[in-house]
């Protein structure tokens, strides 16, 4: 797939994409919104660690769900200035398709309606009330390890270790501790072992944690410097 081409699409009965490539949906079956509470906001601390000027990363923005939810709990925190973020995504989804994705969400609509510019890859940059966003188009292997950005959070949700190696190489994740603050964290649905060794290579302390719906553990860490 030519990486200027928005990704083909299998969906679920439910409204769930998924990735003709990878054959992985974009979001746990069992609720997304849901998922991102569980994984990626408790999973590195937040709202609780939420400061002024804090910044997430994440491989992986898919349709955007992490990222609303994570705008909606930094409003929901009364948190000051806007809350940073870098999505790193090799092939953004069409509009149609993110709607669509979303539509089993509805009190998600304005948040959707204005972040589609970003998520679709419209746009490389949005400032909204509350937000800093941007967008890093390509493979995550070549933009990670040139960004000169930090963040005190990772969202780790590449589609599936198994189904998409190449998002979960020792080397990019080396690069995650590097482009990290100190005492940064990460949390990802994944709890295989080699992911989790690489994360400790890097310099991350890592545990096991129980995981969302079916999945019985997930992975979080603290970065040691």
């Amino acid at each position: 797939m030519p990486p200027d081409q928005p990704p083909a699409l299998d969906w679920t009965a439910e409204g769930v994409p998924i990735s003709r490539r990878y054959g992985d949906p974009y979001f746990s079956r069992a609720g997304g919104l849901a998922e991102a509470a569980h994984v990626f906001l408790a999973g590195n601390g937040l709202p609780g660690r939420f400061r002024p000027g804090f910044a997430i990363a994440e491989l992986g923005l898919g349709t955007g769900l992490n990222l609303i939810a994570a705008w909606r709990a930094w409003r929901q925190a009364g948190a000051a200035g806007p809350l940073s973020y870098t999505g790193f995504e090799e092939a953004p989804p069409e509009t149609a398709a993110i709607g669509r994705a979303h539509a089993a969400f509805p009190g998600l609509a304005a948040d959707t309606a204005a972040l589609l510019p970003l998520l679709s890859g419209a746009v490389d940059a949005l400032e909204l009330p509350g937000l800093s966003a941007r967008l890093i188009r390509g493979d995550a292997r070549q933009t990670l390890p040139a960004w000169t950005g930090r963040a005190d959070a990772w969202f780790l949700d590449g589609f599936a270790p198994l189904r998409n190696p190449g998002m979960w190489e020792a080397p990019l994740l080396a690069a995650v501790a590097a482009c990290s603050t100190d005492g940064a964290t990460v949390a990802s649905y994944t709890a295989a072992g080699h992911i989790r060794r690489a994360l400790q290579a890097a310099g991350f302390a890592i545990e096991r944690r129980p995981g969302f719906a079916a999945k019985r553990h997930m992975t979080a860490g603290r970065l040691e410097r």
